[in-house]
């Protein structure tokens, strides 16, 4: 069998459960930015995350204070294969083991005029903060995971994406805000584009996230190892934030402006709706349904528009023109103003 390469590789890593992926702290202050607001009192809970290894938990042990946090907790599942490389805040025991961390205070004690991971490593090493392993393996379905959960208000990380389904799931269930990345093919996933439909998820801000820190074995065209000595995965591209945050850009309008002309907007064979192939095309003056590439969702406003279905036409096989399917196209409807 031939090798894969590309996105394929990566696709294919997702598959067999070599899903990890580390984002970048840019990409995660670029995203955060927009949700300064929410944390003000909240307590955090990072629950994929070494934090000796992530940046989710380097971003808010560092930003504790400006962000007015109560609490932050942190835990990793202890076969993560990077697992304790990066921020080695105390001598480790011997052999992987699943830790947490919890912080509620971080103060500058270095005296430096700045909060830094330093002031963070003298909080735990002098109790004001508190590292300790953990029973289980740190799987956030363990039970010690769980009630870690039900702590939080707020999760915030990377989760494994071939686990994003159940993931998700579990953060519904247990009614928790939260801001994770995710691969947009979980889109087209029955369970989440219900959540979807039910506007109980959307995405975020950033529409693409291209570059994450990947294990020493992952190999691929997109797999290059770089200056520092680690490996990256470059424009992966089909990365992006789901959230349930009530963020302003879903109150923005898109901004239409093509008339509707037939010809231009054939019709699908087994659903009365007509083919958009560009969100920007959307009619201006259309009022049936319509079907619009899955990148609609970037741009998705429920006061808008609604969501009817997805893929599916009548007969519940794929939307097709001509007897032949384009991609995958989301059936959605305008609102009446």
């Amino acid at each position: 069998m031939a090798k894969a390469t590309g996105n394929a590789k990566l696709h294919q890593a997702q598959h067999n459960g070599n899903d990890e992926y580390y984002t970048q702290l840019s990409d995660i202050e670029n995203e955060l930015k927009h949700y300064r607001n929410f944390f003000n009192g909240k307590t955090v809970f990072c629950n994929c995350d070494d934090p000796y290894e992530s940046n989710f938990f380097k971003y808010f042990a560092l930003n504790f204070n400006a962000l007015g946090l109560k609490k932050l907790i942190a835990t990793c599942y202890s076969a993560s294969p990077v697992m304790g490389r990066e921020l080695p805040l105390f001598d480790r025991m011997n052999g992987k083991k699943a830790y947490k961390i919890e912080i509620t205070e971080v103060i500058d004690t270095n005296n430096d005029g700045a909060v830094d991971l330093s002031d963070v490593e003298y909080l735990i090493k002098h109790g004001k903060n508190t590292l300790s392993v953990l029973e289980e393996n740190g799987d956030f379905r363990s039970a010690e995971c769980v009630y870690l959960l039900n702590q939080a208000d707020i999760v915030v990380t990377n989760p494994p994406f071939s686990l994003f389904r159940e993931y998700v799931a579990q953060l519904i269930e247990f009614k928790k805000e939260f801001l994770i990345v995710g691969n947009k093919t979980a889109i087209t996933y029955a369970e989440i584009f219900k959540l979807i439909k039910e506007n109980k998820i959307w995405l975020g801000y950033t529409p693409k996230i291209k570059r994450f820190r990947v294990p020493d074995y992952y190999e691929g065209k997109l797999i290059s190892k770089e200056s520092d000595g680690k490996k990256y995965a470059n424009n992966v591209g089909n990365v992006s934030w789901f959230t349930n945050l009530d963020v302003s850009i879903r109150n923005e309008k898109i901004v239409l402006y093509k008339k509707y002309i037939p010809e231009e907007y054939p019709k699908y064979d087994n659903y009365d709706a007509i083919n958009v192939d560009k969100v920007a095309d959307i009619p201006v003056d259309y009022d049936g349904v319509m079907g619009v590439p899955i990148t609609f969702l970037d741009k998705y406003n429920p006061n808008q528009f609604e969501i009817v279905k997805f893929r599916k036409g009548n007969n519940e096989r794929d939307l097709s023109i001509n007897g032949k399917c384009p991609f995958f196209r989301i059936l959605i409807k305008r609102k009446k103003s």
